[in-house]
């Protein structure tokens, strides 16, 4: 009897087990960790694997484990494409995050659309929500809302003047198509329209003839990556004297030590982890910024950038769409996310429509000045 007690046991086990991994919810991510967007990939690799690891501690999601497969697309928009399908079709994912830039996320729609699956991208161009697809959503402030809090300011300072010098892919050239469409609205007059490469390296030509440009009185550069950088120290070497503002896509601690002093009256606008040490104790955002900021950094030994908070919106957002619904059923899910409202993350309070499907405005950025390698907040 006790040998058919056991045997009996032995083979109730085997469907426990068995229903347990299919209960699993796959999260599925293609992430530029090697390339030229690697400063971005990295820390949202490293976000994804702290945040479901410290999910399913604390007893998963619905009572169900999440698994994390995640892939390395090289910053290239067509091993995205072909990671992205393989998330779908071979790994069967619940959910995609991904894409660490704009061309690697504006690679894939088409792709998530078909296949019905939600998708929240990590990069920061326009077009990958603009126009509003289904499947399709996005949690880093968009060029557009970088280029009107830029022109605000300018206009505030009286400087309407200005020379873009943006990359011409991706983020860059979404960025410049942003501004370009946004300057007169601002009573602002493009009088120079530079671009440059995300692998070149050097750009004094361009700033050469920026410099020439009569009447010039600012300069925006617009990009991601490692050319910001480049042209940061490339302005320094020729003694350029104009305002400098950078985009949203260089706030981050990375930036700042490719360039070291090259950086310092630079002005740009920043995700509100980027200062959050500096931020009034009333500010609704604070305390959460702080814990992660304290987590990401005990656990990695990196400083947290807001590429990591992109990382950690994504999949929370995800998460409490799933709570919401009860299900991991794919419609609903999209619906929840859709109807997020009030979510305070680490890129600010999201609010999404099915007119809007990344929910966040101008008030989600502060204006920062870079002083002795540090940001200053200004707003």
């Amino acid at each position: 009897m006790r040998l058919l007690v056991v045997i009996l046991s032995a083979i109730m086990v085997v469907p426990a087990f068995t229903a347990f991994a299919a209960d699993v919810i796959r999260v599925g991510s293609f992430l530029s960790t090697t390339g030229v967007m690697s400063p971005m990939g990295d820390p949202e690799k490293k976000t994804l694997e702290m945040e479901v690891e410290s999910l399913n501690a604390a007893g998963g999601v619905l009572g169900r484990r999440l698994e994390l497969v995640v892939y390395d697309d090289g910053s290239v928009p067509e091993k995205a494409a072909t990671l992205a399908r393989r998330l779908i079709e071979s790994d069967r994912v619940d959910v995609i995050i991904g894409g660490s830039g704009t061309p690697t996320s504006l690679a894939v729609l088409n792709l998530v659309e078909k296949a019905q699956i939600p998708y929240l991208s990590l990069g920061g161009g326009v077009a990958i929500v603009d126009p509003v697809r289904k499947w399709t959503f996005k949690v880093p402030q968009t060029d557009r809302l970088a280029a009107q809090k830029v022109f605000g300011d300018m206009t505030r300072r009286g400087l309407t003047k200005v020379a873009l010098l943006s990359e011409n892919v991706g983020f860059g050239k979404s960025g410049r198509n942003q501004c370009v469409e946004l300057a007169p609205g601002f009573g602002i007059d493009i009088v120079a329209d530079e671009t440059y490469g995300p692998r070149d390296p050097d750009v004094t030509a361009q700033l050469t003839r920026i410099r020439a440009t009569p009447g010039v009185q600012a300069l925006f550069v617009f990009g991601t990556g490692q050319g910001p950088a480049v042209v940061s120290r490339n302005i320094r070497q020729l003694g350029l004297t104009l305002p400098v503002y950078q985009s949203h896509g260089v706030a981050s601690r990375d930036f700042l030590r490719l360039v070291g002093k090259a950086a310092d009256g630079m002005r740009l606008p920043a995700g509100a982890l980027s200062v959050a040490d500096m931020l009034p104790d009333t500010d609704r955002q604070k305390p959460l910024l702080v814990a992660f900021k304290h987590d990401f950094e005990t656990r990695t030994g990196d400083e947290v950038s807001m590429m990591a908070g992109h990382a950690w919106d994504a999949l929370h957002l995800y998460v409490e769409a799933v709570r919401r619904a009860g299900t991991t059923d794919k419609d609903k899910v999209r619906d929840e996310i859709e109807r997020t409202t009030g979510f305070v993350g680490q890129g600010g309070v999201f609010t999404m429509s099915p007119t809007d499907h990344m929910g966040l405005g101008t008030e989600s950025l502060r204006m920062v000045d870079i002083m002795d390698g540090n940001w200053k907040v200004l707003d």
